[in-house]
């Protein structure tokens, strides 16, 4: 069988391109032109970096908004916009000139779109070449600068732009902080070290968390017996396995001081 898998791998790796699974052809030649780009773009000015990404996220945003502008049809007929006489209170005329500028057709969602995501990731990457990092303070103060030219080419006004600026902040903040915090990797427990080393040696590593449970920590690995493995639900073989390891590294130990 394994004979069999290894021919068909051969088989495969030798096709002419034309068979091959034109997918991962597609995909291969993306990844390869994606890090090329990468490495290209990084090697130029800040003006052109800046001037390359900002053009491109417009271009996605612009996708983006006429995309979307399809699937709710335009209705100016349902924000009709009022007479210059209307005593309309500022929240409420804010209120409509935002409406407004969420309802147009899918050149104006496209236009509101390329501003907004261009303006972002151009803010972001001046940032980014200057300070040398990416953090919040930088992703809230890129999200600011969209927000409030969002405002300013949707109409919504330029009394509403530094509202519209620090809610985009507020939001995008928010949303940094929680990607950050689920990106980031779970600390490593300093008490289950050994304990953690020694069952990955033995293939038990998926017992780490029964150990837990136990609160069997690295200090009470020399204490260990079969019945407090089994209170921790550690069925008998890997118990056996434990014992006999923790056993080991104790007569290692001993012939060691024995020598000394």
């Amino acid at each position: 069988m394994q004979q069999g898998n290894q021919n068909a791998m051969t088989v495969k790796k030798g096709l002419p391109k034309q068979l091959q699974n034109p997918i991962e052809q597609i995909q291969a030649r993306y990844n390869h032109f994606n890090d090329a780009f990468k490495v290209w773009l990084a090697k130029q000015t800040i003006a052109v970096e800046t001037a390359v990404v900002t053009t491109a996220s417009a271009a996605q945003g612009a996708a983006i908004g006429a995309f979307m502008s399809t699937l709710s049809p335009d209705k100016p007929s349902a924000f009709p916009i009022p007479p210059p006489n209307a005593n309309l209170n500022p929240q409420a005329m804010a209120s409509l000139k935002q409406a407004q500028a969420l309802s147009g057709g899918p050149l104006i969602q496209a236009r509101n779109f390329a501003v907004m995501t261009g303006v972002n990731a151009g803010i972001s990457c001046v940032l980014r070449r200057l300070r040398g990092k990416e953090d919040v303070q930088s992703s809230m103060a890129a999200a600011f600068g969209s927000g409030v030219m969002f405002s300013l080419v949707s109409g919504m006004g330029g009394a509403n732009a530094v509202t519209s600026g620090v809610f985009f902040a507020v939001v995008q903040g928010g949303l940094f902080q929680v990607g950050q915090k689920f990106s980031q990797p779970a600390a490593e427990d300093i008490n289950y070290a050994k304990t953690r080393s020694m069952l990955n040696n033995l293939g038990l590593q998926n017992y780490e968390k029964n150990f837990k449970k136990g609160l069997l920590s690295d200090n009470t690995l020399p204490l260990l017996n079969d019945s407090a493995l089994r209170d921790v639900k550690i069925p008998p073989g890997p118990r056996l396995l434990i014992l006999d390891q923790i056993q080991r590294e104790h007569d290692l130990r001993e012939k060691h001081g024995s020598r000394r």
